[in-house]
Formats: C-alpha cells, structure tokens, sequence
C-alpha cells in the first residue's frame, strides 16, 4: 500500500517537471523562431540602426524661384565599445583633423555613452566622404551616417530664410522628436515653420560583419520605417525685387520693407549690413557666427524688424487722417507759418503761408503738423491732457504703431508708443500738454517705428484705412496652395473718405511744384509718398521715406531707412522709387545715372553731403 503511494507521488512530480520542461520549451521555441524582436535584442552586436533623416523641405520665391535647397552631407558615428584597433594618425588624415583634437573628441564620445553609437565628426562634404568611405572598414566602430546640408543657390535674404543649427538641451527636453546631433531651425522661415519643413525621421536596420561593413538590410527591411520628406514652402518674396534691394543698400546701414497693399504679402524684406547665408552653414558655421557677431556694423542685426526710429516727417500723413477723423480740422482748414522762424516749432524752410492740409503734405510743414496735433489732443470735450493723449494714442494702436505684429516674422521689436503714465511720471499728472509733447506732432520725441511697421502705415493709407496683417508665408507644397495663417484683416476705423486729401498731397510729393520728392517722378506711374528725416541723438540725422503706387490701385507699399545719411529726399526717396519702378515694371527706364548713383554710393567709409535736391 504504502508503496503504491509513493509510486503515485513520483509519477506526479516527474510530470509536474515535464509540464514545466515543455513551457520552457515553448517559450525558447516562441522568442527564437517565431518573434523576431528577440532575435534583435540578441544580435545587437551584429545589427545597426541607421536613423534615416528626411530631405528637408525646398524653399522658393512667390514666383517658384529656388531659393533654399539640400545637398548630401555625412556624419561620422563612433562606438566606443567596439573600437578594437584604431591606426589613428591614418584616420587623423583622413578627417582633416590633428591628433590632440582626435583624442578630445572621442574622450567626449565616450563621456555620453560607451556603449550608444554618438557623433564624432559632423557634416562631412561628399567630397571628403568619397576618400573615407574606401578606408573606413579599416576603422572598427566607426560607421558613416547620410545627412543634408542647407545651401544658398543666391546668397542674400539672410535674415528672412534664417539658418539651421544642431539641437541643444533645452530643445531636446521640448520636443522629443530630437535627439542628440539633430538639426533644428535657429532663426528666420527655418525657426518659424520647423514644423513643416523638418519632415520625419525613419529607421533602417541593417547587419554589419566584424570589418564594421554593412552586410544588407535585416530581415529583408520588416523593421525599416522610411523618412517623410518635409514640405516645400513657397514665400510671398521676389526675388528679383529683394536681389535689387540688396544691391541698391550695399556700404549702406538701413533696410527696406515693401508690402502687397491688398494682401499683406512682404515683398522685399533688406537688412544692410547684410550676409551670406551660407556662412552659417556645416563646420565653419560657429567660427563665422562668432566673427559675425564680433562685426561693428552688426550684420547679424535684423534692422527691418528690431531697429527703431522716429518716423519724422513720414509721420504727419497719420496725424492728419487722426485730426480729420476726429473732426478738428478739414481740408481747407490753413495754419499760418513763419518758415525758420516758426515757434514753438520751426519749420524746415520757407515757403508761402498759410497752406491747406494737401499742401501742407507736399510742403512738409512743421507748424501746421503742430496746430494739427494741438487741436486732437486740447479738444474741449476732453476733461484732462491724459484723455486727449489716450485717445491720440489709441489711433495709432489701430495702425499697430507700438506694438508687434502676431505673424511669422520673427524677432520683432514693438516699437515705442509711450503710455500718458510714461509723462506722468516725469512731468506730474497736471504738469503737462500738447505743448510739452509737441515733437510727436511732426513724428520725434518718444515714438519710435520699426520699417516693417511703417510699410505697414504706407499699406494703410494705400488702402484707405485698413491693413492684411504683413506675413512671409504664400503657400505650401504648391504655388496654387494658398495658406491663410497670417492674414487677417485690420481696420483703423478711420472714414475712407478722409484718406483722399491725405493722398493727393502725398501725390504731390512727387508731382507737386513744391514736392521733395519731385525730381524722382517716374514716367506713367502715379507715387504717393513722403519723406522724412528723422533726428539721431547719436549722430547725424536718418533718410526715411514710405510711398506706394500707383495711386488708385496700389501693387506696392515701402519704407526705407538709410541711417545717418541726412535728409529723407537725398537717399531713402530715391532708392524707394528705384524699388517702386523695378517691381511695376521690371526694369529701370530712368537715366543710367541715377540708378548707379545709388549703387555706387558708400555711406559707410565715407560721408557724403546731403541736399534737398537731387
């Protein structure tokens, strides 16, 4: 009996060890044959993956021109691990590269993992990559990866396309689509759209032998995901138009802002000092960023949009249309001036008196601009100087004076538009009025505009009171593929009837007997604009100019600054009207003189005398 029991017991256990055998039987037979996923993990020795980095995407002009593209580029990956020899003066010479920096290198590698593959050496040209590649079985642990670099087919429009650089920290912990050695947008369309113009990533596995040379895709490529390529973009810029710009601002400080009066679309965008975009761009990119950056004339600046300046005289078009909105004064109405002898404001020059506002416009007179804003800001309806003010003020919110615009240009400045508390502050909150502020009134004292937003306020006048939102972005994918981001519709809620005297005396500008700007007037296009000269606390006065043509159906709205150059009508006019002439009609019709005028003039190692005439 008892042994009958304990035979019991003994088959009972040996199955209980079989059952289990067979389990892990099954499982070995399940983890390696029938998933692969395992198989991986036990072969990570003999297995690479290869991160497959997307083409980014093509950028061009509004009219399909190329303006950024790609070209091959490789990064050399080390893994420290499986360095087994290394003949490091033969790889030393094959990288261009000196021993100690060697050594640096790959004590750095090895610092951020000895086990994970990291970069050694990034952005290698093709052209190296062709004497590496026959050598580099010879180098264990090392592997080449395919990359892009950006390129400039033109190199100019720097500071609106941007430039691209390695991901950092701060990056990496933002967005978990990049990894070390990653590429990202910096500055410009490449920071603003990054989201569209970076594509996805995809990954190859591939099998490499003990030589460290790939051996073929693994598993006939199951595991392969394949990269998106990024979109191609196409800007509101021409490129013709921005080409001409450049050359027009070269030895030159300033910029010019030109903008589509019934879209919002910015035509030409120049920042002078400028750059060559490829500059910033594979290895050399940090050296050039520094020595850039060390530059006095500060190319990297990006005046159109972060440099501010009192508008001047550009500025009484908007005070005008502010005082006949609110009724104080009308067409007709005349001001007295008594030329240089005028208080409390002078006037620039003599002329005949009293003129009506259109005149006024063309002759640029001071005391009449003066009379104007007094009668906007001393209202009677108005019980204190701070009402006046915060009603002056809010107009000019409207025009986006003192303010950003919400759109894709980037690194932009607001401008300076002070509240009533910045004159309460220094002069008491009953200590003050029209008088103590009246250099606003002809566009100096605290207001500042950058050149983005007065082509803005030219744009507006063009449009008789309203504004598209300035924006850089056309379409994407397609030239027919029309984006709707950034343009939003914007109303000053100034009477459209009001802008018609407001442009004929910037008509007469260019056609008037007395206008400033009468020796630029271009055959079988109507200019409306107005110079200015804006004052320079640090040196001699700035060119400012804003015009748009033709006069009753505008194509076009600009604004020029030429820094410390004198008066409005001697630089910033004439280049404004060049650029006005080349986009209407595709070439300069004027004398051969006047155009290389322009070109040829060296405002920054030399001074040249200003005068009101050509």
């Amino acid at each position: 009996m008892g042994s009958d029991t304990y035979s019991k017991r003994r088959y009972i256990i040996i199955g209980i060890f079989v059952i289990i055998a067979l389990i892990y039987l099954g499982k070995l037979f399940s983890l390696q044959v029938m998933d692969h996923n395992y198989k991986l993990f036990a072969q990570d020795n003999v297995l690479r993956y290869i991160t497959q980095y997307p083409s980014r995407g093509l950028i061009y002009d509004r009219n399909g021109n190329l303006l950024v593209y790609n070209e091959a580029a490789y990064d050399l990956l080390v893994v420290p691990r499986q360095i087994t020899k290394l003949d490091t003066m033969e790889l030393c010479r094959l990288l261009h590269m000196g021993k100690q920096e060697f050594v640096d290198r790959l004590v750095q590698t090895k610092k951020y993992s000895y086990y994970k593959p990291s970069i050694f050496l990034e952005q290698i040209s093709k052209e190296e990559y062709a004497f590496l590649e026959e050598k580099l079985y010879q180098f264990p642990g090392f592997y080449v990866q395919a990359r892009t670099l950006r390129k400039y087919p033109i190199p100019f429009a720097a500071h609106i396309l941007g430039y691209v650089g390695e991901v950092d920290r701060k990056e990496i912990d933002k967005d978990s689509y990049y990894r070390q050695g990653d590429y990202i947008g910096k500055s410009g369309i490449e920071k603003t759209y990054e989201h569209l113009l970076r594509g996805q990533k995809g990954l190859k596995v591939v099998m490499v032998d003990v030589f460290n040379r790939e051996k073929g895709s693994y598993q006939e490529g199951n595991f392969d995901t394949l990269a998106e390529a990024g979109k191609n973009l196409f800007l509101t810029i021409d490129k013709d138009l921005q080409l001409y710009g450049e050359k027009l601002m070269r030895n030159k400080k300033g910029s010019i802002v030109a903008i589509e009066p019934t879209s919002g679309e910015v035509l030409t965008m120049v920042s002078s000092p400028a750059y060559d975009p490829n500059l910033l761009i594979g290895r050399i990119r940090t050296k050039n960023f520094r020595k850039l950056s060390r530059d006095t004339l500060e190319p990297l600046f990006n005046r159109p949009v972060a440099a501010q300046y009192p508008p001047g005289s550009t500025f009484k078009p908007v005070n005008a249309l502010i005082a006949l909105n609110e009724g104080v004064i009308v067409p007709e109405t005349r001001f007295s001036c008594d030329g240089v002898i005028s208080k409390p404001i002078k006037c620039s020059h003599n002329h005949y008196s009293p003129l009506s506002l259109i005149n006024a416009i063309e002759q640029s007179c001071n005391p009449y601009f003066w009379n104007t804003f007094r009668e906007i800001i001393e209202q009677e309806r108005f019980t204190n100087i701070q009402q006046g003010y915060n009603n002056w003020r809010s107009y000019l919110e409207r025009f986006n004076v003192g303010s950003k615009f919400n759109t894709d240009i980037s690194n932009q400045r607001s401008g300076n538009l002070p509240k009533d508390s910045y004159f309460n502050r220094y002069y008491g909150e009953s200590g003050w009025r029209a008088l103590t502020i009246r250099s606003l009134s002809i566009g100096q004292g605290e207001i500042e505009l950058t050149p983005l937003q007065l082509a803005n306020v030219s744009a507006t006048i063009a449009n008789k009171g309203s504004f598209y939102t300035p924006h850089l972005l056309k379409a994407v994918d397609s030239i027919g593929n029309e984006v709707n981001f950034f343009t939003r519709f914007n109303e000053t809620g100034i009477d459209s009837s009001y802008f018609n005297p407001v442009i004929e005396g910037m008509h007469l500008v260019y056609e008037g007997e007395h206008g400033s700007a009468r020796w630029y007037k271009v055959k079988d296009i109507e200019i409306c604009g107005k110079t200015g000269t804006a004052e320079n606390p640090h040196g001699d006065d700035h060119s400012v100019f804003m015009a748009f043509a033709p006069k009753d159906d505008p194509k076009i709205a600009i604004a020029v600054v030429v820094e410390t150059s004198g008066f409005g009508s001697t630089w910033a006019a004439p280049i404004a009207t060049l650029m006005i002439e080349k986009y209407l009609k595709g070439e300069i019709a004027r004398p051969r003189w006047f155009e290389q005028k322009m070109l040829d003039a060296d405002l920054l190692t030399k001074k040249e005398e200003g005068s009101e005439g050509p």
